[in-house]
């Protein structure tokens, strides 16, 4: 893998520095002992099928779950250790986001500037700009409650930047998302990752990925299959969902079952 940039001639501090990482439920282990160090100032996708484990590593390295065993730090500072420390330095849009429902989009963001310490001009200023260029400028006193799926990722995005978090963390942000709104989205991470922040995002659409992120790691059954600089995950395959698909061994998955009876008018 590419060597990592160096600060004063000392190796940069990752954005993220993952070393053992365990879960299990009961009989089924969700994480099997990740080993991972995520660069600063990249746009990094986590990605791999539904039920990899990618949900469950975030959860744990946002410190919204704790792990049976292992570390995590953000920054140099332990997640569990240090929790106020890191959670200073994250933005964190989980999937399945519970808002206050009862509260519209300003007064959303207002209530998670205050919960931020944030003084009340930099508060005003900050969501005024956010809701602007998420286009919710229009519905910032509507309740929250009425929101569709693409305005509640907004909102919930606005909230995780209000601090200008260093890293921020993202669980399919673009599921359910209308085209015009993922556009939206997707500018501001952009605008957000060349000012020097750090994303980390999971997803299991490859090309959306692919478009977005400059480095990436492969989760499949709780395990990293492969990470690092785009160009060298993908390596000599045509895509990174060609290069995914060998990777977590589903090339050939079809053919290895029996489905003669399937089309051609058979009953």
């Amino acid at each position: 893998m590419a060597k990592e940039p160096e600060e004063n001639g000392k190796p940069a501090v990752p954005a993220v520095l993952v070393r053992g990482l365990w879960k299990r439920y009961g009989e089924q282990v969700a994480v099997a002992g990740i080993d991972l160090e995520l660069p600063a100032g990249r746009f990094i996708g986590l990605v791999g099928p539904n039920g990899a484990g990618k949900t469950t590593t975030l959860s744990m390295v946002t410190g919204l779950l704790r792990p049976d065993s292992g570390t995590v730090e953000v920054g140099g500072h332990d997640v569990w250790r240090d929790p106020v420390a890191v959670k200073a330095r994250i933005g964190v849009l989980p999937e399945g986001l519970r808002l206050f429902e009862r509260l519209s989009g300003r007064e959303l963001l207002d209530y998670t500037g205050r919960l931020r310490g944030l003084p009340a001009d930099d508060v005003h200023k900050r969501a005024t700009q956010l809701l602007d260029v998420l286009d919710l400028a229009g519905a910032q006193h509507k309740l929250v409650v009425d929101y569709s799926t693409g305005m509640r990722k907004k909102i919930g995005l606005a909230a995780a930047l209000l601090h200008n978090p260093d890293v921020l963390f993202l669980d399919e942000p673009f599921e359910g998302v209308d085209p015009v709104s993922a556009q939206t989205i997707r500018g501001v991470l952009e605008r957000y990752t060349r000012s020097g922040a750090t994303v980390v995002f999971s997803s299991h659409v490859m090309e959306l990925v692919e478009s977005l992120c400059d480095w990436v790691a492969v989760l499949a059954s709780g395990r990293i299959r492969a990470h690092g600089p785009l160009a060298e995950v993908r390596g000599a395959a045509p895509s990174l969902q060609d290069a995914f698909l060998e990777l977590v061994g589903a090339n050939d998955r079809a053919a290895d079952h029996d489905l003669d009876w399937l089309g051609g008018g058979a009953r």
